[in-house]
């Protein structure tokens, strides 16, 4: 059993009479432990196919499983269960609630996922290189803080799977080899990670590099 697998998954989005295939039947697997990049233009799918891994969107066409478990078609609280059960997602930007402290978006996600332990939240931050900023809100936190918090939260609840979108899209150099280092101890520990970029020194360290072209993926 893979931790997350995509079977023949179709989306089409519609403008009045126009009708656009974001995804025409993607399929794939991830392995524990294996990093997998996807590479693609913008305009490609990249964004709509992290949606539908994540049950964030629903495809009109084929399923996700996670954890052995259909995501797809499921109730938006099913989804919303296995999402914190088994997925860590980081985006871009917005990781964080602007409303909480760094250590109380990452008690907030341990709350979702039931794993709540008080005292794993120093832990975590620490292994980021953020332990002195737990009572810091994210407009107190600098774009690099921001990039390694919201990966503390991602990985909060210790998940199977690990969907990022650009992760190190925003950063400097010194962030982007400090949340490399951090991803590259994932896998280690046995995380399924798919991460979607246009950076080719990320993509070099993948396992198996895929280009998403026209809602199509290609194997390289």
């Amino acid at each position: 059993m893979n931790p997350i697998e995509a079977f023949e998954l179709y989306r089409f989005y519609h403008s009045g009479d126009v009708e656009t295939a974001a995804l025409r039947g993607v399929s794939l697997q991830v392995k524990a432990g294996e990093f997998v990049a996807i590479m693609g233009p913008s305009g490609s799918g990249k964004s709509t196919l992290l949606s539908c891994l994540a049950g964030l969107d629903e495809p009109d066409g084929g399923y996700v499983q996670v954890g052995g478990e259909r995501m797809s078609r499921r109730s938006e609280s099913v989804r919303a269960k296995l999402r914190a059960q088994h997925v860590g997602i980081l985006m871009q930007s917005g990781n964080l609630f602007e409303h909480l402290t760094l250590g109380g978006n990452i008690e907030l996600q341990m709350r979702l996922a039931n794993v709540y332990n008080a005292a794993e939240i120093n832990p975590m931050l620490s292994r980021v290189g953020l332990a002195q900023r737990r009572h810091a809100y994210p407009s107190q936190l600098s774009g690099g803080e921001l990039a390694r918090g919201g990966l503390a939260v991602a990985l909060t609840a210790r998940p199977h799977v690990l969907l990022a979108d650009e992760p190190t899209a925003e950063v400097d150099s010194e962030t982007e080899g400090q949340l490399m280092q951090q991803l590259m101890q994932q896998r280690q520990g046995g995380v399924a990670m798919l991460i979607f970029t246009h950076s080719k020194s990320l993509a070099a360290q993948a396992d198996r590099l895929l280009t998403l072209q026209d809602g199509r993926l290609h194997h390289d």
